[in-house]
C-alpha cells in the first residue's frame, strides 16, 4: 500500500478530472500498481500496458526500436499511450464526445522506459526516461543511477516515485508534493505546442505552411520532398539540389506528424526536426500516404528514395488489399502527381527505378534519376543508432 504522502497525491491525482493510459518498460510498473490500490482508480486510469519484452515493445509502438531505452522512446511511448487514451475514450460514444470541456484536453499519456539492475552487468548507466504526453504538452525527465548504490528494488522505487511524479505533473499538480529521495540531477525537456500544432495533431487541419516559400515560375513543377529527416543528412540536401536543376523551382518539405503505423511525433520530436529545416520551405502535415499527400498538393513532383516507391504498392500498407492500393495510385494519377526517383544503398547493391517490381499504373508516374548523377549511401537509420 502507498505510503501516507504517496496515497494523498494519487487522491488528488483520481479527483483531477485527467483520464490516464499507462505505458510502462523496464522498471516503475509500481505506479501502476500504487494507483489501483487508492480508491477512485476508475476516475483516473483509462488502461496502463508493460509491453516488457522487445517484441511487446516493437508491437506496442508499430514497428522497430532504435534504442529500447532512451528518451525519445519514453516520449514515443507517451504519445501513443495518448492516442490509445483518445481511442478509448471515442469509443465510449457521444456523451464522451460531447463532455465540456472538449475530452481531448483532459487525456494524458504516460511512457516510461528503464534499464535497472539486473542480473547481468549492464554496459551503459543505469536509467530511467519518463514522458508524459497532453493535447498541447510533452514532457520527458531522464534520471541517471550510479551503479552498485541501489539494490533492483530500490532503483525499482525510484522509477516508481518518478513515474507518480510525471503522471502528477500531467495531472495539474504541483510537482513538489512528490518526494523523490536524493536522485542527483535529472534533466527535463518540455515543449508547449502552438495551437495550430495541437489542431494538426487532433485532426483539426490538415497541414501548417512554415517558412518562406518562394516563388514557383509559371512553367515550373511544384516539387515536395516528403520524409521523417531523422535526421536531415548530406543525401537529402543533394536530392533537394537535383530536383531543384531538373525542374527548375524551389523545393518543399513535407514533414508528415502522423504515420501508417506508428504513432504521430511528440512535441519535441517535432521541434528538433523542424529546427533542422530552418531556412528552408515546409509543409506540416498529417497526411500518412502519398495518396493524402497528393490531395493536399494536387499536381506537383515527388521526391521519393526507390524504396519508398517500393513501400507505396505493398499490400501491407492496404490492409493487404490490392483493390485498396491500386485505387490509390489511380487517385494519385488523377491529382497529375508524379514521382522523381533516387536511388538507395541496399547491402552491397544500389537499387534503382529499373530494379523495382512495380504496378504499371505507379511506373507510369515515374521519373528517375542516374546513378551517375546520383549516390549517397548515407542512412538516417544508421546516423540515428551511430553506426556511420
Amino acid at each position: 500500500m502507498p505510503n501516507t504522502t504517496q496515497q494523498q497525491l494519487i487522491e488528488r491525482i483520481h479527483a483531477s478530472g485527467k483520464q490516464l493510459v499507462l505505458s510502462i518498460t523496464g522498471g516503475g510498473s509500481g505506479a501502476v500498481a500504487a494507483l489501483l490500490e487508492v480508491p477512485g482508480a476508475s476516475a483516473s486510469v483509462l488502461e496502463a500496458v508493460v509491453p516488457y519484452a522487445a517484441a511487446a515493445l516493437q508491437q506496442w509502438l508499430g514497428g522497430p526500436v532504435d534504442h529500447f531505452c532512451s528518451e525519445r522512446t519514453a516520449r514515443t511511448m507517451a504519445m501513443r499511450a495518448f492516442e490509445r487514451a483518445r481511442e478509448l475514450v471515442a469509443a465510449g460514444g457521444p456523451v464522451a464526445a460531447a463532455t465540456e470541456p472538449p475530452i481531448a484536453t483532459l487525456l494524458r499519456g504516460i511512457g516510461a522506459t528503464a534499464s535497472l539492475a539486473s542480473t547481468r552487468a549492464k554496459r551503459g548507466a543505469h536509467r530511467i526516461h519518463v514522458a508524459w504526453q497532453s493535447a498541447d504538452t510533452t514532457s520527458v525527465v531522464t534520471c541517471e543511477l550510479r551503479k552498485g548504490e541501489r539494490t533492483r528494488a530500490e532503483e525499482e522505487q525510484v522509477a516508481t516515485q518518478l513515474v507518480l511524479q510525471a503522471v502528477a505533473e500531467a495531472c495539474g499538480i504541483d510537482e513538489s508534493t512528490v518526494i523523490v529521495s536524493a536522485l542527483g540531477p535529472i534533466r527535463r525537456r518540455v515543449q508547449h505546442a502552438p495551437t495550430a500544432w495541437t489542431e494538426l495533431l487532433l485532426g483539426k487541419r490538415d497541414a501548417i505552411d512554415i517558412g518562406v516559400q518562394q516563388e514557383v515560375k509559371h512553367h515550373a513543377a511544384r516539387v515536395i520532398f516528403p520524409g521523417a529527416f531523422n535526421p536531415l543528412h548530406s543525401g537529402h540536401v543533394r536530392m533537394a539540389e537535383v530536383a531543384t536543376e531538373r525542374y527548375g523551382g524551389p523545393v518543399t518539405f513535407e514533414l508528415s506528424i502522423a504515420n501508417v503505423d506508428k504513432p504521430p511525433l511528440d512535441f519535441v520530436e517535432l521541434a528538433d526536426r523542424l529546427e533542422q529545416l530552418a531556412g528552408r520551405h515546409v509543409l506540416l502535415t498529417r497526411a500518412a500516404t502519398f495518396a493524402e499527400k497528393a490531395r493536399l498538393v494536387p499536381g506537383c513532383v515527388f521526391i521519393v528514395g526507390a524504396d519508398t516507391l517500393q513501400r507505396i504498392c505493398e499490400a501491407h500498407y492496404y490492409g493487404k488489399d490490392l483493390m485498396q492500393r491500386d485505387s490509390a495510385i489511380d487517385e494519385i494519377a488523377a491529382l497529375n502527381c508524379r514521382f522523381l526517383v533516387f536511388g538507395r544503398t541496399a547491402g552491397d547493391d544500389f537499387i534503382t527505378l529499373k530494379n523495382l517490381e512495380l504496378p504499371a499504373p505507379l511506373r507510369a508516374l515515374c521519373d528517375y534519376v542516374s546513378e551517375d548523377v546520383f549516390r549517397e549511401d548515407v542512412s538516417s537509420t544508421k546516423l540515428r543508432v551511430g553506426e556511420s
